[in-house]
């Protein structure tokens, strides 16, 4: 038995004729006989006397069709408690971010919700990326926003901004009076990263593989990787958004690295069975507001989005 059938015994009783029924369901009358038919042969029993006219529901019929007409209203209930759900823009909104992205969006998306969505609360929390999708996983937080993509078909991750990375030179170390940082220069000397805790890469760590630029955060803050070059010498590495978070002065400091330049994506990170749209694209209209439009994918830039 379907949802459908049921809605054509209901259609049956109200129009009690099979071919205004028929007409009202989008069906020939041959096929909704047919239907009505499968349903009463899957009961064992006769749903409609036939023979009345007009068309009059069994006994054992009516009480069928009173039931059928309590699913669909539950049905239809659930229906409409999803659609208002997926349009809710009020009550909480978890968000926990990777430590290099909360800088850059963190305050403009307390400003914006605050502006534009004063019955959400906005709820933020920095955590690294195999935390932040572990509580994802387990619903303790409502969204993620992470370095790189998912391949997992729990989640659903929607690519938010492309960025590249800058080299941040010390004033003392050679590479300081190069206009741009080969790839090349960046790997025969030691450089700063945060990894499993604060430490430098020397060139041998690098030529053996362990250069993953989008790796290189993970736990720590861009502003500390800086004042660590200003006091100690040295090179490191800072994604592009992070450059109107630094001081003016030590922005002369700062190198395109070439050949090849490194990037990396910002992706939304969301559960697969996720269902308030209202508010994921709450968020990417934030996005917009906060990350300079030539950096965005394409999809952002569009604007709205469908789950």
């Amino acid at each position: 038995m379907t949802l459908q059938q049921l809605r054509y015994i209901v259609a049956i009783d109200t129009y009690r004729h099979f071919g205004k029924a028929a007409e009202a369901c989008g069906l020939t009358q041959s096929t909704l006989s047919l239907m009505v038919k499968k349903m009463e042969e899957e009961l064992d029993v006769r749903l409609f006397n036939r023979d009345a006219h007009p068309v009059a529901p069994t006994e054992i019929g009516r009480k069928v069709i009173d039931q059928a007409k309590v699913v669909l209203y539950n049905v239809e209930q659930i229906a409409q408690m999803t659609r208002s759900e997926k349009e809710s823009l009020a009550g909480p909104l978890r968000i926990a971010l990777i430590s290099t992205v909360a800088p850059v969006l963190v305050p403009g998306l307390f400003k914006f919700f605050g502006d534009r969505y004063p019955s959400i609360s906005l709820q933020m929390e920095e955590m690294l990326t195999d935390t932040l999708l572990d509580k994802l996983r387990k619903a303790e937080v409502d969204m993620g926003i992470i370095a790189g993509s998912v391949r997992d078909p729990g989640f659903l991750d929607i690519p938010l901004y492309r960025e590249r990375f800058l080299a941040y030179v010390s004033p003392d170390n050679p590479a300081y009076s190069q206009e741009n940082i080969r790839t090349e220069t960046l790997l025969g000397q030691p450089l700063w990263i945060i990894r499993d805790g604060l430490r430098q890469l020397d060139s041998q760590d690098l030529k053996g593989g362990d250069f993953t630029y989008e790796r290189f955060f993970e736990g720590g803050r861009v502003g500390i990787l800086i004042q660590v070059v200003n006091d100690n010498g040295g090179i490191t590495i800072v994604p592009e958004t992070h450059t109107g978070l630094i001081m003016y002065s030590q922005q002369k400091c700062l190198r395109p690295i070439i050949d090849p330049t490194p990037t990396r994506t910002i992706s939304l990170v969301v559960r697969a069975d996720f269902i308030h749209e209202a508010k994921l694209n709450a968020i990417i209209d934030a996005v917009r507001h906060i990350i300079p439009g030539e950096l965005l994918e394409t999809a952002v830039r569009r604007g709205h989005l469908t789950l």
